[in-house]
């Protein structure tokens, strides 16, 4: 066995048997991690070339979106019929915990497809109609964080009125309840 071939497959070995790699670096792929601040890469064509893909906008306003608060909010529950599409974006079994008012829910974790499906497999999946690419929708969560995903989501496939509720639901509970 040659020298080189001795050095790669030792590493290799104690690495599978779990044993620490004294003296050597090792280098692994980057993983995608499910925390803050979350970065979506869409393909360039799905821009539109209206967005810069080297800025990030994770820290504040994602590009093309508006902010919400509560009163903004609670004046969209108000509304008969809705002009703005609510959408919480958490999975089913927190949804229905609670919920805001007028909302549906698109679960963006297990189904981050949803927005780029065709209206007919959405109306399937989801049992409602899909919000079309120039009505609003606003996208909460539980904190703020998954809202923010499911808006630059919404971008990237071509909705052009994109809002995020940043307080979400801690923000709407805390509220309702008073406190």
């Amino acid at each position: 066995m040659s020298p080189t071939k001795r050095l790669l497959t030792i590493p290799l070995q104690r690495l599978l048997m779990g044993a620490p790699i004294v003296g050597r670096r090792i280098v692994v792929a980057p993983v995608l991690h499910l925390q803050p601040p979350f970065r979506v890469a869409l393909p360039q064509s799905s821009l539109s070339g209206r967005y810069s893909t080297t800025a990030s906008t994770t820290a504040a306003q994602s590009p093309s979106t508006k902010l919400y608060d509560y009163e903004a909010v609670k004046s969209l529950t108000k509304t008969n019929p809705p002009k703005t599409t609510l959408i919480d974006v958490r999975e089913p079994a927190e949804f229905d915990a609670g919920a805001i008012p007028t909302a549906v829910n698109i679960p963006i974790t297990s189904s981050p497809d949803a927005l780029a499906l065709s209206p007919e497999e959405f109306e399937d999946r989801f049992g409602f109609a899909k919000p079309g690419l120039e009505e609003e929708v606003v996208f909460y969560c539980k904190a703020g964080i998954r809202c923010a995903t499911a808006a630059q989501l919404a971008v990237g496939v071509g909705y052009r009125r994109v809002g995020e509720y940043r307080g979400s639901w801690i923000d709407w509970e805390r509220k309702e309840k008073g406190v």
